[in-house]
């Protein structure tokens, strides 16, 4: 059984020297985040081959390969979820984005390509939240470059073939204004979680702004149908399914514990493991450090120049070493980014075997990602053309959605 907030300390975890906070990430061991002992630490539940099965069977569908990997690895209720499939009852699809510079990067993409899926796997409602505000709060940028910023990275997701009809996406800055009963949720939730717990789960303290302190309500409340009454014709009693990463996982904890006390159902949630940055997992992916990953707007040219450059490897000095030894796909980060991005499972299993054995190089394996990488972001870009700015703002119109309610 899943915990909720009995233990709020638990919340922020600095599990040995891993830390796992909702705004800041960083591992200890060249391997990455120890996601057993966070499992523990946040009280949610392994998915497991049986979880996939049933997915598989409810469906009718293979399930996407991030779940086969690992890549989401725990959850919270999932099988609530897939019993209302089952009993074809309707719930909704939330998921956000932290608009921190204005070209996203790889990693950016693994919630919204899984969210993708999951919502032509089940044919849902999606909400997707992004919280220029959050971002004004917590950096030194000004209101209107903040909102700036988030309009462009609302053309970035677009471009990942969202379907218009079945999906809103929302700025906190514009949203707050257009919809009472969202504000309205918000004071709700910001009346049943006191300082002291907000404290306790986000690490707060007395020198943050007020604006920091009540943030978490505001991404809360898409987690209840209240919060969209055009899509749901004001019906409070949907239950939302929330793919993040798991670093996000305490705002929803709090989430879960205050549902009860506002008779609102409590979200169920799918966890991603992390995304490296270039040179390892115990290095920091950072929106300022160009070299951290590849963006977005990457030409051809600098996407193999930055993993051929940059990406860590877990082979061996010499190339009759690595011949010998063979190479570690536990630290190397091409192997990490093909699991990620590399569909094709038996071709991912031989990559595996070749640099195991030392038969693949290193220089190989990571030509093997450049062209995965260049292709991928290639077709993002031809899309992201086709974005224009008045088809941005229609995704962001508060309306009825091809769903009935």
């Amino acid at each position: 059984m899943a915990q909720d907030l009995g233990d709020i300390e638990k919340l922020s975890v600095e599990g040995g020297e891993d830390i796992v906070t909702p705004w800041d990430v960083s591992a200890e061991e060249v391997t990455g985040i120890d996601y057993a002992k966070l499992i523990v630490k946040f009280g949610s539940v392994p998915i497991d081959h049986q979880l996939i099965s049933r997915i598989e069977k409810v469906t009718g569908k293979p399930t996407h390969y991030f779940l086969k990997r690992g890549i989401f690895f725990s959850h919270r209720e999932m099988e609530r979820i897939l019993d209302l499939y089952e009993q074809k009852k309707p719930f909704y699809l939330y998921t956000g984005r932290g608009p921190s510079s204005e070209a996203m990067h790889m990693g950016h993409l693994v919630p919204f390509l899984f969210t993708k899926w999951l919502q032509e796997t089940f044919n849902v409602p999606l909400v997707i939240q992004v919280t220029d505000d959050e971002k004004f709060l917590w950096k030194d940028i000004p209101i209107d470059r903040m909102k700036q910023i988030a309009f462009e990275n609302v053309k970035d997701i677009i471009a990942l073939g969202f379907d218009m009809e079945k999906t809103f996406i929302f700025c906190n800055f514009n949203y707050m204004g257009q919809c009472p009963e969202f504000y309205q949720l918000i004071v709700q939730i910001e009346k049943h979680v006191t300082f002291n717990q907000a404290k306790a789960i986000f690490g707060f303290t007395d020198s943050d702004s007020i604006g920091k302190i009540s943030f978490p309500a505001i991404q809360a409340a898409p987690s209840f149908s209240s919060a969209f009454p055009h899509i749901f014709s004001g019906r409070s009693d949907l239950p939302c399914l929330i793919p993040c990463a798991i670093d996000q996982d305490p705002y929803f904890r709090m989430t879960r514990d205050v549902a009860p006390k506002l008779k609102l159902p409590k979200p169920a949630l799918l966890h991603s493991i992390f995304f490296p940055a270039l040179q390892g997992a115990t290095s920091k992916m950072s929106a300022s450090d160009e070299n951290s990953s590849i963006f977005l707007t990457d030409s051809q040219d600098s996407i193999k120049t930055k993993v051929m450059k940059y990406a860590f490897s877990g082979g061996q000095p010499t190339i009759d070493q690595h011949k010998k030894l063979g190479g570690n796909c536990d630290i190397d980060v091409s192997y990490q980014y093909l699991k990620f991005f590399l569909e094709d499972d038996h071709k991912l299993e031989q990559l595996r075997k070749d640099y195991t054995s030392g038969t693949l190089s290193t220089n190989e394996l990571k030509l093997e990602l450049v062209a995965v990488l260049q292709k991928l972001v290639r077709e993002i870009q031809e899309n992201r053309k086709l974005v224009t700015d008045d088809m941005a703002r229609q995704f962001m119109v508060p309306r009825k959605l091809k769903f009935q309610y």
